[in-house]
């Protein structure tokens, strides 16, 4: 009998920098994730409502342009799931996190090294409350 393979998990991306979305998508690929991208927070939002199951946690810029910036899309995100992983990438507001992140996420600033991203995603799954 074959080994039945697993779909990886899938992470919800936020970015608006196509280099950066390079980046970030092969450091999770390489990590074992699968990462759904996206620029616009308006638009994640809209994918996690559409198919809040798919995506295991979510990986936000905190500047991503016009819409909802990373502190509030996270916010709107965890008053649909409360439990839901968010990890945080930025280059310049890092100072805010406390007092507008959402509780129990992690803050990678940039730059930083794909691993450093790949274990603050796993450390969120591997001690959050699963929301799949």
């Amino acid at each position: 009998m074959e080994p039945r393979v697993t779909d990886p998990v899938r992470i919800l991306v936020v970015e608006d920098e196509s280099a950066i979305q390079q980046f970030v998508q092969d450091a999770l690929t390489e990590g074992g994730f699968a990462a759904e991208l996206t620029g616009s927070g308006e638009d994640a939002l809209s994918r996690f409502r559409h198919d809040r199951s798919k995506y295991r946690a979510l990986l936000t810029d905190i500047g991503i342009g016009a819409g909802p910036n990373g502190w509030v899309l996270a916010r709107k995100i965890r008053e649909i799931d409360p439990d839901f992983p968010v990890v945080y990438m930025t280059g310049g507001h890092a100072e805010e996190w406390k007092s507008q992140g959402v509780p129990n996420s992690i803050l990678v600033e940039k730059p930083f090294a794909p691993a450093q991203l790949v274990t603050a995603i796993s450390q969120l799954l591997n001690t959050g409350s699963p929301s799949a």
